[in-house]
């Protein structure tokens, strides 16, 4: 194949067939349920053979929730840390809790059963909810990509919080481009819990006009927030605070390590930039994103297109972000594929979709960061393909 044949091809997306998105799919679909057996069944007591409890993150969660129902503070990390051992004695190191407050209230019901059913719980119910909303972004999407896709299964032994974050955001656009302004914004509210991903949310519905939408986002965020104050009391929010700036200086100085960090920031502190000056970048790529979201928003309204770019733009603008958050890319992916009229779509959707399976490894082994590079160019993809989204205002 020549070279202008094939530039061709990744351009039109035509190497890219029905009966070879099937067979990629399938080859990913069988890896990652080979991969999450293999782990199940090497499991002894919930340990795999390194040593890891299974939901290595959702122990901090479930941890927290036991600590609000013994009426401690889960921001005291011996108090904190002393509740993960309950369930991992032989836990080497220590899974931090930084969340706001208003997160309490979901591991508040987390700390109502033992650990591993409160993790299948939680799992179930959170991945039933992305997969509804994925569902909803695209009625054609079936069982087959969702099992092929990495971030389900990173999330999945991770016990993250993923598959609620994507759920949320991806529900709340779905919800705001069919009309039903009240359900949007309580959904966004709901999603404040992670606030670093919902940077651009305030930006984008003030410029697409969505006064409803704000408000009823406000009002959730706000009934959360005196809920969580009432629950937990009014000095729970200093707590947080008191660890949030220790934690924030921890990340800059590579306490969870740049290589699995998947941002602007960590990429160019993995190669070798001072801490001020990726900073200086992360910042700048955050301003373009939110100038060219806002003006997009401003033109045509919140769109699926606008949305869809909107989610994207939330992995760039933040500097903590990691390979299980890549679970908000299925919206614009839905978004990307589903037309062959979009020049590079298809080819740039395929890369993005495999791209969680090979940043962390690639970051950490080799030092090699390729999440930003790739989540970028869906997102440019998205904003130069606004107005197209004039014709999809309806995602079903």
């Amino acid at each position: 194949m020549g070279l202008d044949r094939l530039i061709s091809e990744l351009r039109s997306g035509a190497w890219l067939h029905a009966r070879r998105v099937r067979a990629y799919l399938a080859i990913l679909a069988l890896v990652n349920v080979v991969s999450l057996g293999w782990l199940l069944l090497s499991l002894n007591g919930g340990i795999d053979p390194q040593g890891r409890l299974l939901g290595t993150d959702f122990v901090s969660f479930w941890a927290a929730g036991t600590v609000v129902h013994a009426g401690a503070s889960p921001y005291d990390p011996a108090i904190h840390a002393a509740a993960e051992r309950m369930v991992w004695p032989g836990q080497s190191g220590y899974t931090a809790f930084f969340y706001p407050p208003i997160f309490l209230l979901w591991c508040w019901l987390l700390g109502l059963a033992g650990y591993f059913p409160a993790l299948a719980s939680w799992l179930v119910l959170t991945g039933g909810a992305w997969m509804a909303a994925v569902r909803g972004w695209s009625r054609q999407a079936g069982i087959l990509p969702v099992l092929a896709f990495p971030p389900v299964l990173i999330t999945l032994t991770h016990g993250q919080t993923s598959f609620l974050l994507a759920a949320l955001l991806g529900g709340s656009v779905l919800m705001a481009v069919r009309g039903q302004a009240a359900l949007a914004g309580v959904l966004f509210g709901l999603a404040a819990f992670k606030p670093q991903f919902g940077v651009l949310v305030p930006i984008v519905l003030l410029a697409a006009r969505q006064w409803r939408i704000i408000g009823w986002a406000v009002a959730t965020v706000a009934t959360s927030a005196l809920l969580a104050s009432l629950m937990f009391g009014y000095g729970i929010w200093a707590e947080w605070l008191a660890v949030s700036g220790p934690a924030q200086q921890a990340m800059a100085q590579g306490a969870i390590g740049f290589g699995k960090m998947q941002s602007l920031f960590a990429a160019m502190r993995l190669l070798g930039f001072g801490t001020a000056l990726a900073y200086g970048a992360q910042a700048a790529l955050a301003l373009l994103v939110a100038a060219m979201l806002a003006h997009s928003a401003w033109r045509e309204g919140l769109t699926r297109q606008v949305g869809a770019a909107m989610l994207t733009g939330a992995l760039l603008v933040t500097p903590f972000v990691l390979d299980y958050d890549f679970l908000l890319l299925a919206f614009p992916l839905v978004v990307l594929s589903d037309s062959t009229r979009r020049p590079w779509g298809r080819t740039v959707a395929a890369i993005a979709f495999a791209m969680p399976a090979f940043a962390r490894p690639l970051g950490t082994m080799l030092g090699v960061p390729i999440a930003p590079i790739i989540v970028l160019a869906v997102f440019l993809l998205l904003v130069r393909r606004v107005p197209e989204g004039r014709k999809d205002l309806a995602c079903a």
